[in-house]
């Protein structure tokens, strides 16, 4: 003879099955619906500069770590081509500057912040011995300015700007990390911009290949300040980083941005990976390793990600 459960027993019944569920879809962990991987594209930029290398290494961790996830870099013209494939849903993470994103987050409600990464320091190369000292000797040169839909293109043109080089002022090429060093070592530009953080690998290998210069810019942050916003900062660049006089250039903070109908779980878990496995990442490139919990939740105008805030007040950085 059966007996019916009183209502207290069924309301525990309840509750156990409730909790049985949660921790199912824990295991399960990121899977979609079908059981099929979830896809994580994460938008990096040039392969010789530090977002590819940081993107891989990140990517690496969370294939390792996540069982639920399939992560894959996707290379990229870098920042604000970045910010635009998040946006778009054609990419779930990003490396971007700071400058690139707008001043008002509510123009881009399809973007949060996962953390602060690190700084991105202008570079302006040239060769040892040429003609160009300063900023304003790059007046009637040919400079690349970086790819179109880059940080560096937006960075270079506004210091352009403050400058009083806007307009025709410089011949500009709109060329990547890679082809702007082709270019500057077989003469078809006399300078390019870069923005990156320190060590940038392709400018590295070509200081190691021929006589290089690095221009300083210390003088144009706060002009760009006044005009621009306090993002940018100034910083140094030591002779150590590339065996060249040292410099003080502009600086810029890097963001890793998400797009923000992610699942706050799995960005929890992106940014508990990417806090816990700092050495690692730091392996595959210096800037990486510099982040902090402390520093990461810095991420104006940009607001945290839901998940990635639960991870940092558990964190208590």
């Amino acid at each position: 003879m059966s007996r019916t459960s009183s209502p207290r027993a069924r309301r525990r019944h309840g509750w156990a099955a409730a909790l049985a569920l949660v921790v199912a879809l824990t295991v399960a962990g990121c899977r979609d619906d079908r059981g099929e991987p979830v896809e994580i594209r994460i938008a990096t930029g040039s392969p010789t500069a530090v977002y590819y290398a940081f993107g891989q290494s990140l990517a690496t961790i969370l294939n390792r770590e996540l069982p639920g996830v399939r992560a894959s870099v996707v290379v990229t013209a870098a920042s604000a081509e970045n910010v635009r494939l998040v946006g778009s849903g054609a990419a779930e993470l990003g490396f971007t500057q700071a400058d690139v994103l707008p001043t008002n987050p509510a123009e881009n409600p399809s973007v949060d912040a996962v953390a602060r990464v690190y700084d991105d320091q202008l570079h302006l190369v040239t060769t040892d011995g040429g003609p160009i000292r300063t900023v304003g000797d790059l007046r009637g040169r040919r400079v690349s300015v970086g790819a179109a839909g880059s940080g560096t293109e937006i960075t270079a043109t506004r210091l352009l700007e403050v400058a009083r080089l806007g307009g025709d002022a410089v011949h500009r090429e709109r060329l990547g990390l890679d082809d702007s060093v082709d270019a500057l070592r077989s003469g078809r530009v006399d300078a390019f911009f870069f923005s990156g953080g320190l060590p940038v690998r392709g400018i590295e290998e070509l200081a190691g290949r021929s006589a290089t210069r690095i221009v300083d810019l210390g003088e144009w942050t706060e002009p760009l300040r006044a005009r621009y916003g306090q993002v940018y900062v100034s910083r140094d660049i030591p002779r150590s980083v590339y065996g060249m006089n040292p410099v003080t250039t502009v600086a810029d903070p890097n963001y890793l941005i998400v797009r923000a109908n992610l699942p706050e779980p799995l960005v929890r878990d992106v940014t508990r990976l990417l806090m816990e496995r700092r050495a690692e990442l730091g392996a595959a490139h210096p800037a990486a390793g510099r982040m902090s919990p402390r520093s990461a939740i810095a991420t104006a105008p940009l607001p945290l990600h839901p998940g990635a805030a639960a991870w940092y007040r558990a964190a208590k950085p």
